[in-house]
């Protein structure tokens, strides 16, 4: 069956060739036709199949100027700048008046750094076109470069770090092509912290040479440094692609991996609620990276959340004051210790926390804890159900109910004789009733610890309004009450 597709994608150019082998077969060169219809291509964006027809050419005629340098412009447009200079040196050899090959020749050498060998050609440029400005501006902008590789160099000895990178990117300008300067310019870059843009530099080039093994090594140093772990992994990786047994790289593979590997399964004992296995597994991390202080504070600040999910507050108070006074603006950890915090009823406290997290990073997640915070500060100025139970926040309906039980016996106003005594026992038990009713209700002891009361009254009038439930009030000693005792 007929791919019409292809045929009809392809169709331009087995026209194009017919064309020129009908019209043109008879009066020229085969080497002519060659180049005509490579420029027909060139012009049309189609790089490789131009590249095949020069190349066509170069064989049909070895003396034809035009092809080398046809072909030398294909391979400046596939970037391919090395492999451009034998074909220019052959076209200025072949003829010696074309003037932009020599011009183009002096820019891949510039280009490159041989700022002496481009010279050369500008100068020849100019002595055959003394108006060519382009040959101009770049034979005079040599010696000022040479100036500012000096001066480069002299600012780092003096620890001028921004001038030296500023005139280590004037040198760049010119010779991006250039290792050497690249790699200049980003040791600067790194005394001075600019850590992003020194990865950048070694990037380039790993692009510009085969050989990389290093600049891959160094920048994964320097991701790993500012914490991209998986980005730091990547790049020695590529390293070991190429050496797979680098005595540099493979040691430092070995302990990025095992450290990914213990904050993965880490994270995973915490998405699955086992908090103390992800305390051992982040402890773990310490020792596998004792030295860098941002692994050490990621790794207590996981440490933190897990205690705070634990209910431990004194261990998690300890670990989360030690992240913060390392890192004072970690949102997570000023959350963690404000979680905290309120499981101790320390409220002012934990609105504290909660709002200075909600001004750096200003999210719902900060506004809820705030809200909260004060909602609860709010409640606590109130009856608290827990304390009249003496419970705590985190026991379960089992516990509750066994409290409940154990105070009513106690304040139970049939056990108490008439006058203050029973008036006291009775307000104590409608408390006692009261906390049961809310803390032994899921839906009520929720609403309690988003700092909302159930049972008051002018919060009941709000959510009767807006059509809440939980209306009807409260009677611990009516007939809907539930509340029935067996004394022994």
């Amino acid at each position: 069956m007929i791919n019409f597709n292809r045929f009809f994608s392809s169709l331009p150019l087995l026209l194009a060739t017919l064309a020129v082998q009908y019209d043109e077969g008879k009066t020229e060169s085969n080497a002519e036709r060659l180049l005509k219809f490579g420029n027909s291509l060139l012009a049309q964006g189609q790089l490789a199949e131009a590249l095949t027809q020069f190349n066509s050419a170069v064989d049909n005629d070895p003396k034809n100027y035009m092809a080398y340098y046809k072909r030398a412009t294909v391979y400046l447009a596939l970037g391919k700048s090395k492999a451009a200079l034998p074909d220019l040196k052959m076209t200025m050899k072949l003829k010696p008046d074309f003037t932009s090959a020599f011009i183009h020749h002096g820019n891949i050498l510039l280009k490159i750094g041989k700022m002496d060998e481009a010279a050369k050609d500008y100068q020849e440029a100019l002595r055959q076109d003394p108006n060519n400005q382009e040959a101009k501006t770049n034979f005079e902008s040599i010696p000022a470069l040479k100036e500012h590789i000096i001066d480069a160099g002299q600012f780092v000895k003096e620890n001028r770090l921004t001038e030296a990178v500023d005139y280590y990117s004037r040198v760049v300008m010119y010779m991006p092509w250039n290792v050497t300067f690249r790699a200049l310019r980003a040791e600067v870059y790194m005394k001075e912290g600019s850590y992003y843009k020194a990865i950048d530099d070694y990037k380039s080039i790993t692009k510009l040479k085969p050989d990389s093994m290093a600049e891959y090594l160094q920048m994964s140093k320097l991701h790993y440094a500012l914490g991209d772990l998986e980005d730091a992994l990547s790049d020695v990786r590529e390293c070991l692609k190429l050496d797979q047994d680098h005595k540099q790289c493979l040691p430092h593979y070995k302990k990025l991996k095992k450290l990914d590997k213990q904050y993965s399964q880490a994270q995973e004992f915490i998405n699955g609620g086992r908090y103390e296995e992800a305390i051992q597994k982040y402890t773990k991390t310490l020792d596998t990276e004792p030295d860098v202080p941002l692994y050490k504070m990621r790794s207590k600040a996981k440490i933190c959340h897990c205690y705070r999910k634990l209910h431990k507050t004194v261990e998690a108070f300890k670990i989360c004051n030690e992240v913060l006074e390392h890192d004072e603006e970690n949102v997570d950890v000023l959350l963690d210790r404000g979680e905290t915090y309120l499981i101790d009823e320390m409220y002012d406290k934990a609105i504290e926390d909660f709002r200075k997290a909600d001004e750096i990073e200003n999210t719902q997640r900060t506004e809820e804890a705030l809200n909260r915070a004060q909602k609860l500060h709010k409640q606590s100025l109130k009856r608290d159900y827990y304390k009249i139970l003496g419970v705590k926040r985190n026991a379960r309906k089992k516990e509750i109910l066994k409290a409940y039980r154990k105070l009513a016996q106690q304040w139970h106003p049939d056990k108490h004789e008439e006058g203050p005594a029973k008036d006291k026992a009775s307000k104590m038990f409608m408390d006692i009733a009261a906390a049961k009713e809310v803390l032994s209700d899921p839906d009520k002891r929720q609403m309690f610890d988003q700092g909302e009361d159930p049972l008051d009254p002018e919060e009941q009038q709000k959510r009767q309004q807006w059509g809440q439930p939980f209306g009807g009030g409260f009677n611990p000693f009516g007939s809907g009450g539930g509340f029935k005792f067996h004394f022994p």
